[in-house]
């Protein structure tokens, strides 16, 4: 019973950070935008938000540095995607190349491997829900989580209802399904996707932060571990639908957190549980593909 409380608890955990990549993502997928880049855009808000912790003590300018950091890249990728009509998946890819460089160079200037936020102690970050907190199982899964694990859960409710129940949401999606029809509206195409992006930029920097300074208290560069591109695997599972995307996030979250919690027991094997996320999500984009394929046939013969 404890393990499976671990697991779920962990489900939790782990799943927040590809959340929030997910919410951010989506509204680019639904502007016709492929945001590869949203793995850099994640680091990059972990890189800057634990930096300037460090350096400042204060968590909350760490945060805010963070999101204007990745803001920066999200300028950088819709002037060079959108504006230029640049090939978004070279640019996404230089942008997630980029992080990472950056990042080992300012750590080898500092002499460290690794930044820590000194006198930071990430328990004091855990909410404890007083009421929910008390309930036998559920609360030890749902109670004692970071501001913005509360966040990524809660921002899922609130991406559906501004995709779907609000003018900017049916914007977005018809400058995606239909770019040409949207100018003839009047609509400023260019500016919802620059929108879109920008707000994948400001939740993967949520994510970064959640992922280094509000879990770990410290940042280790690729600590990510390609988390974005399972956010991007988990949109293109969801074909863009808040819920349904999120819901492969949690699974992708679940995978991640049955293979920590099973590699305690499988000794020197233990490495072996870390390809299982990874695993999954090249199982569920096969099986997803070839599901889309037989629905495309299927309505193929059906108009023939």
């Amino acid at each position: 019973m404890e393990l499976i409380g671990n697991i779920l608890y962990d489900t939790v955990y782990h799943s927040a950070p590809i959340i929030l990549c997910v919410i951010g993502g989506v509204f680019a997928y639904k502007a016709n935008v492929l945001n590869i880049a949203l793995e850099g855009m994640m680091l990059m808000g972990a890189f800057i938000s634990t930096l300037v912790a460090a350096l400042t003590g204060n968590l909350v300018m760490g945060a805010a540095a963070a999101i204007v950091a990745s803001l920066a890249l999200g300028v950088v990728f819709s002037f060079m995607g959108v504006t230029l009509k640049g090939n978004v998946i070279v640019i996404g890819l230089a942008i997630n190349l980029l992080v990472p460089a950056i990042a080992g160079f300012v750590m080898v200037i500092m002499g460290t491997s690794n930044i820590t936020v000194p006198g930071l102690n990430v328990a004091d970050l855990q909410i404890n829900i007083p009421l929910i907190g008390q309930i036998p199982i559920v609360g030890r899964i749902l109670s004692g989580h970071p501001l913005l694990t509360y966040v990524a859960f809660a921002g899922i409710a609130v991406m559906f209802a501004v995709m779907y129940k609000t003018r900017f949401g049916t914007y977005v999606r018809v400058v995606g399904e239909n770019e040409d029809a949207a100018r003839s509206l009047g609509l400023k195409a260019n500016t919802y996707k620059y929108v879109a992006i920008l707000i994948g930029a400001v939740c993967c920097a949520l994510a970064g932060i959640n992922l280094s300074t509000e879990r770990m208290g410290m940042f280790t560069n690729n600590m990510t571990a390609s988390r974005g591109f399972i956010a991007i695997a988990a949109i293109y599972c969801g074909r863009g639908d808040p819920l349904s995307s999120s819901l492969y996030a949690i699974m992708f979250g679940f995978a991640r957190a049955l293979a920590i919690n099973l590699a305690i027991y499988a000794g020197p094997a233990s490495g072996l549980f870390d390809v299982i996320p990874y695993v999954l999500m090249v199982a569920v984009l096969a099986v997803v593909s070839v599901a889309q394929r037989r629905n495309v046939r299927t309505r193929g013969f059906s108009n023939g």
